[in-house]
């Protein structure tokens, strides 16, 4: 199976632990794929990414309206262009910067829409469909993406859309992240989950022990918060 493909499928089946949102189990599969673009054959992308973000600035710019998302486009592809493969985008300090800034692109694209158009908000979910059918455009394989926009259009429309809080987001591109740190440790060369401050690898042990601890938080998530473990974290923070 290629990575891509064992990647994505391992981060569905991992998203069902979680989430019945399907937006929130396709920001999983986005996850699952971004660490790999700092791959050699993924270069084009990233300067496409990167290429992209300065034209949003431009144009931002030229109608003075806030341009943080130009700059969270350019930064995001600036770190896949200068990252080795299996070096800082696979370790524990670029999850956290991927997540967060892919966090920040959707929240501010959210609202930036809404401000210029002035969308009713009854019909705020579609918007929140379309970035993520985009961030899925750049992030998935081009085999992959067919697929994940048909899956993605029909779940919505048979499960209906639910609102998704900043935790959701966020905790489901780490999932998706995680997911692709498990996979690529089960392999004999490895990652070095704390690049760049040590380059000593880690392998299946740690990857197996993630996977319990996933199961365990899954499972313990459900006994205390009935559904899943956003909903225990939500609930969590309401206290």
């Amino acid at each position: 199976m290629s990575s891509y493909k064992g990647h994505t499928l391992f981060a569905f089946i991992l998203s069902l632990l979680f989430f019945t949102n399907p937006l929130l189990i396709a920001l999983t599969i986005i996850g699952a794929n971004m660490p790999d673009f700092d791959h050699k054959y993924n270069k084009n992308r990233v300067y496409q990414i990167i290429i992209l973000g300065l034209i949003i600035f431009i144009a931002l710019y030229i109608l003075k309206l806030p341009y943080y998302i130009a700059l969270i486009i350019v930064f995001i592809g600036i770190i896949f262009l200068f990252s080795n493969h299996r070096g800082f985008t696979h370790s524990i300090f670029g999850l956290i910067t991927l997540a967060t800034s892919v966090t920040l692109i959707i929240i501010l694209t959210y609202q930036l829409a809404i401000q210029i158009t002035s969308i009713p908000f009854e019909i705020n979910h579609y918007l929140l469909l379309i970035i993520i059918i985009i961030l899925g455009f750049i992030f998935l394989n081009k085999r992959i993406f067919p697929i994940f926009l048909f899956l993605i259009l029909i779940s919505s429309l048979i499960c209906g859309f639910k609102e998704i809080s900043l935790f959701e987001i966020l905790g489901s591109l780490y999932l998706g992240l995680i997911s692709h740190i498990i996979l690529d440790a089960f392999t004999p060369a490895g990652i070095k989950l704390l690049e760049p401050l040590s380059s000593k690898k880690i392998h299946k042990k740690f990857s197996i022990l993630l996977i319990l601890i996933i199961i365990a938080i899954a499972t313990y998530s459900y006994v205390i918060g009935g559904n899943n473990v956003i909903n225990y974290i939500n609930m969590f923070f309401i206290k």
